[in-house]
């Protein structure tokens, strides 16, 4: 098997201003400098796989702005394919504005624009005109709006893809979402969110405080009273810790519950040619917007993985110096045959891939390069254990270098990162 990677996601442009301080309401500060970088986790993610020689394709909307051209051409030059990039006439593309002070905090805004305007429809037909997904790995975050999100994952589904959803932020995800993928990659903040957001709804309870990483993952593979779980790994991100892997074997992974295919959907005219639609430059333009499609996007958009913001938490290599050893660490875990479709010990595998040892030093593209690399491996072929590793091995060298995109490593650094690891 050798397929693509698609990318479902956001783009934005980061501007980061350096402050000596963070200014209080009604303040004005003079800063020391001004940065432009590219960031959005979907575009984050798709130059990481790019890098390593995936064909990798990005399904998102720019605006008709000042910054479409440079969002699209940041994204083009890296061998990603930008032929399913809508421009939306009206909206702006996404921006991030960060301000860093001098010990490091920072404040944030993000206006979604474009990202959090795209339809539902418009990544259904860009699904369907690529034909038979067998192969090819579909990677989504939720920094477009949910339903957005959940149509991406059918649709790929249906079609034959893997499908890895990348649940940041972990806002308004339940199981109608990640019981759909077939990977599912949370930090340990997105795990409790997710679990804490089930109990308020349904009453389950499960500890997110004493509990240890591969216990919360744990009820995210199980069903619950909502639905299925995630149909073959769940995969938590540690920071400096590395990563934790369940993922279902044997019977449990071939009975895995799949979800019928979306009906069919009206036939729609050309992209450009009917209503109130334009195209720009020989791209597709979005269909008619929806009327609350912003305010739909206000809870699925965050800061992008630019050059500061949620990241770090997520990153695979922390800050500082990581954990020195590079063999995945597989073990057992015994745990109660329970109920209500909770999975036997026997039906689930439990291992552990620590972190390299690097000299970090920004971590904030971490947990985009562990995700574009994870897709990667999936979509080169390679078993899931093995993608992993390089995955965990892609993002440490990623926080050697300041910035998101800008620390994704090459298939060649990547090589030879891996071939000077000691056993």
């Amino acid at each position: 098997m050798s397929g693509r990677v698609i990318v479902v996601g956001s783009v934005n442009i980061d501007l980061v201003g350096r402050v000596p301080h963070l200014p209080h309401p009604g303040e004005t500060v003079t800063g020391f400098s001004y940065d432009r970088h590219h960031g959005g986790k979907g575009g984050n993610q798709a130059v990481a796989a790019a890098r390593l020689r995936r064909p990798t394709l990005f399904i998102g909307a720019v605006g008709d702005d000042t910054f479409e051209k440079e969002a699209r051409r940041a994204l083009s030059t890296e061998r990603v394919d930008v032929s399913m990039v809508a421009s939306l006439p009206g909206q702006a593309t996404g921006v991030a504005m960060i301000l860093v002070d001098s010990t490091g905090e920072n404040q944030i805004v993000v206006i979604p624009g474009a990202n959090g305007a795209i339809e539902t429809g418009y990544v259904r037909d860009c699904l369907a005109r690529l034909g038979p997904l067998t192969g090819d790995v579909l990677l989504v975050c939720n920094e477009v709006p949910l339903h957005v999100v959940r149509e991406a994952l059918v649709c790929a589904q249906a079609a034959g893809a893997t499908t890895i959803l990348n649940p940041a932020p972990a806002i308004g995800i339940d199981r109608s979402i990640f019981g759909l993928a077939d990977i599912v990659t949370p930090n340990r903040t997105e795990v409790a969110t997710l679990l804490q957001t089930e109990a308020q709804r349904t009453g389950r309870r499960v500890d997110t405080v004493n509990a240890d990483a591969a216990a919360r993952a744990r009820a995210l593979l199980d069903a619950g009273p909502e639905g299925p779980g995630v149909r073959r790994a769940v995969i938590v991100t540690l920071g400096a810790a590395g990563v934790v892997v369940l993922e279902r074997t044997g019977v449990a992974a071939s009975q895995a519950p799949r979800r019928e295919p979306p009906e069919p959907a009206e036939p729609a005219e050309p992209y450009g040619e009917g209503e109130g639609e334009t195209a720009s430059a020989g791209r597709p333009a979005m269909g008619p917007a929806a009327a609350g499609a912003a305010a739909q996007a206000a809870g699925a958009a965050t800061a992008g993985a630019g050059a500061a913001g949620t990241a770090p938490a997520q990153a695979v290599a922390g800050a500082g110096t990581t954990v020195a050893t590079h063999a995945a660490v597989e073990h057992s875990r015994t745990g109660a045959i329970g109920s209500g479709g909770m999975l036997r010990s026997s039906d689930v595998r439990t291992w552990e891939v620590p972190a390299d040892r690097v000299a970090t030093i920004d971590s904030t593209g971490g947990g985009d390069a562990f995700c574009g690399a994870l897709a990667a491996s999936l979509a080169e072929g390679r078993p899931l254990a093995e993608s992993v590793r390089r995955a965990v091995a892609a993002a440490a060298l990623a926080t050697t270098h300041v910035g998101a995109r800008e620390g994704m490593p090459t298939l060649a650094e990547l090589e030879e990162f891996l071939a000077t690891r000691t056993t």
